[in-house]
């Protein structure tokens, strides 16, 4: 059921209910209501919008950067879009390179690369092929809801168990239960590792903020049944948002702690292109009471702005609440024992598959593949 708040219809589920105007368009629409269709238009924008998925046929499946402050050098991302509806996703604005609306699209329109497994497969069997870990769902989510029915982050998966290529996962959902079996065999040798989303235990505001994700207690249930099955886990406390989840930070360390998470990490707010005007329309609907303050924060944590895109200080911020995150979570970290150590993955386990092995592939060494002489 939907309900209107300041004039808008707010669907439950959905993190937003706006689709602003894509950045690249050259024209600029407005709707006006001409007296024709009125009441049929009216009930069409209130229907409770469907989640649809388009299977694409991707045409690369690594993602290579060289961000300073971006602890890996390879992604894998086996969506496009991401359902669980986050409002504050720094990947929304993504959406506008399409031509579609970072706001109701991005969650509601999806892309599935069907054929990520083998794209994978093809790539780490590529000669110039080198091994370092692959981070799986540094865009969107990779065990979002429709995995359930596409199943492509478990083929990769797969693939990445049978090369031997090292994988770390975020992920704030507990569907990553499902994969517990390869995961704690990659674990095993020191190819995987997780990481879970997790900044508030607020059931509350996690339901606004991101409507389709797991509840925070079951993100630490997901913390406790994956560390007992071997594989290190951490905690991504993201984004710590002024005056709405900040205040629980240590009690979410605490909790995924005592679940058996060992490392730990943050991220400021950060609200590139369109997600300036979607994040803030949301504050207005559902905290307008706050909304001007937690702005004000965060422009004194971004230099004035309302956006930072300068590497080092994007992910942290400055200025007072930025320190003050800054050392809280510190000596939290500090009290707790996390991130005394670092699980660093492993790349001496990479090797071509045994179908293409007894065909002379050297992958890891540097040579290509090569027919055998006898």
């Amino acid at each position: 059921m939907s309900e209107i708040a300041q004039n808008r219809v707010v669907w439950k589920g959905r993190g937003t209910s706006i689709a602003p105007q894509v950045r690249f368009d050259a024209l600029r629409r407005e709707l006006v209501d001409d007296g024709w269709d009125g009441q049929e238009r009216q009930e069409t924008e209130r229907a409770q919008p469907r989640t649809v998925v388009t299977a694409q046929t991707a045409k690369s499946i690594i993602s290579r950067n060289a961000s300073p402050d971006i602890p890996f050098t390879q992604s894998v991302n086996p969506y496009y879009g991401c359902e669980h509806g986050c409002i504050y996703c720094y990947a929304r604005p993504s959406y506008a390179y399409w031509g579609l609306s970072p706001g109701l699209d991005f969650e509601t329109r999806l892309f599935a690369k069907a054929n990520a497994a083998e794209l994978l497969r093809k790539e780490l069997s590529r000669p110039a092929y080198k091994v370092s870990p692959i981070s799986i769902g540094a865009n969107t989510d990779p065990y979002q809801p429709v995995e359930s029915e596409w199943a492509i982050t478990r083929a990769i998966l797969e693939v990445c168990e049978e090369f031997g290529q090292p994988v770390g996962i975020i992920t704030k959902s507990s569907l990553i239960e499902r994969d517990i079996d390869i995961l704690s065999r990659m674990a095993q040798v020191n190819l995987a590792k997780v990481f879970i989303s997790c900044a508030s235990l607020d059931a509350g505001l996690a339901r606004t903020l991101e409507p389709r994700a797991a509840a925070p207690y079951r993100r630490i249930e997901t913390i406790r049944r994956l560390s007992a099955a071997g594989i290190p886990t951490g905690i991504l406390a993201a984004p710590m948002i002024p005056m709405l989840n900040d205040a629980t930070l240590e009690a979410a360390l605490e909790a995924a702690h005592a679940a058996g998470a060992r490392e730990a990490g943050y991220v400021l707010l950060r609200l590139p292109h369109e997600l300036k005007d979607l994040f803030k329309d949301w504050l207005n609907v559902h905290f307008p009471d706050r909304a001007a303050h937690v702005m004000s924060i965060v422009r004194q944590s971004h230099g004035g702005r309302e956006n930072d895109a300068s590497f080092g200080s994007r992910m942290r911020g400055d200025g007072i609440f930025a320190d003050m995150i800054a050392q809280r979570f510190k000596k939290a970290c500090a009290r707790l024992g996390l991130n005394g150590r670092h699980y660093a993955l492993d790349s001496l386990h990479f090797k071509p598959p045994q179908s293409i092995a007894g065909h002379g592939l050297q992958n890891g060494s540097g040579s290509g593949p090569q027919l055998d002489l006898f």
